[in-house]
């Protein structure tokens, strides 16, 4: 009864002898760690997971001291390199056995971090509306009374500074404007996500960036329900500001890499999905600063000098409209931007 129970625990529940070899564990272990038991059965636990925080040194003191020990938020590698956030739990049953829980930390840590990520950006539209509202209005009664100026004067010369505040009022109007994000609702069709990259590759070559782009596409995804001009226009600023970013950097070989994924039963802030298209944006740029990743969606931030910092607050707010996310990845040599959007059909 008590393994049957065990067996259907969601945490992965491991036993280990004196000499620190698995004896037993669970299928949730099973799935955790991607090896089954009859495969690694009195095989040495360290041999079959490695780490980052050193679980070896805190499972032999459990041992020798007969103590319960926990470590939060611990890295573990399992088969395959793929490296895990976990928190685990050693607890001694006797001189020779050590039972081992692993609660994985992961999705838990993406949900929180995309939930804040969404959060601020409702809150960031919320203030540049409000911002918008209070610079437009004024900007029109400006451009109004030039205007009305420009009738009463009869030298050219002085009606040249009236064109000039004129004009200076439409850029910053469409400033705001830009930074207000998509100016119309987004139009929910049926949409190949492969087309809107083949356009965004297609704009880029004509740019002539000398950047190499590489497709690794998923061929089995289905189509979307997207607006295709919205989603080319979020598609193109990711990639423009990676060919941009490794262009200024100097990069010997740039390389831009298009791939699409299917990521199943996925969350995507407090909701799941049972379906969801990762479009993947990849380069291997010089990696973006620290002191930019918390605020790199953030309206008139941005890593260039010559930048406007609207390209990428434009195009997470594309993705909300689709129900979506762009997450971003970051390190010297490697930048990954994904592009989630959910596959279900909406139902409005």
């Amino acid at each position: 009864m008590y393994q049957r129970l065990m067996e259907h625990l969601t945490t992965a529940v491991l036993l280990l002898d004196g000499r620190l070899r698995l004896c037993w564990m669970n299928p949730s272990a099973e799935a955790l760690l991607a090896v089954s038991l009859s495969r690694v059965e009195g095989v040495a636990f360290t041999t079959v997971v490695g780490s980052e925080d050193g679980i070896a040194e805190v499972l032999d003191k459990a041992r020798e001291e007969f103590h319960p020990f926990t470590q939060r938020e611990a890295r573990l590698v399992v088969v395959g390199g793929e490296a895990l956030t976990v928190d685990y739990t050693v607890t001694p049953l006797s001189a020779d056995e050590l039972l081992l829980e692993i609660e994985p930390r992961d999705r838990l840590m993406r949900i929180s971090r995309e939930e804040a990520l969404m959060t601020r950006q409702e809150t960031i539209k919320v203030l540049t509306r409000g911002l918008a509202h209070e610079v437009k209005n004024p900007l029109g009664g400006i451009r109004g009374a030039a205007q009305l100026l420009e009738r009463d004067l009869d030298d050219p010369g002085l009606k040249e500074f009236t064109h000039i505040i004129v004009e200076e009022v439409d850029r910053l109007r469409d400033l705001v404007d830009s930074m207000l994000g998509p100016n119309r609702v987004a139009r929910h069709e049926p949409l190949n996500i492969h087309k809107v990259l083949e356009r965004v590759r297609s704009l880029l070559i004509v740019e002539q960036s000398g950047v190499h782009i590489e497709r690794d596409y998923d061929p089995s995804l289905p189509d979307l329900a997207g607006d295709e001009s919205q989603m080319i226009q979020a598609a193109l600023n990711v990639a423009r500001n990676a060919v941009e970013a490794m262009t200024e950097a100097g990069i010997p070989e740039p390389r831009l890499v298009l791939r699409t994924r299917a990521r199943r039963q996925f969350t995507l802030g407090a909701e799941r999905h049972r379906l969801v298209c990762e479009v993947g944006i990849i380069d291997n740029g010089p990696g973006i600063p620290a002191t930019l990743r918390e605020t790199l969606f953030y309206p008139m931030v941005s890593g260039r000098a010559d930048g406007s910092g609207l390209g990428l607050s434009i195009a997470q707010a594309i993705l909300h409209q689709h129900q979506g996310l762009i997450e971003c990845d970051s390190s010297p040599g490697r930048t990954e931007f994904r592009l989630l959007i959910p596959l279900e059909k909406r139902h409005d």
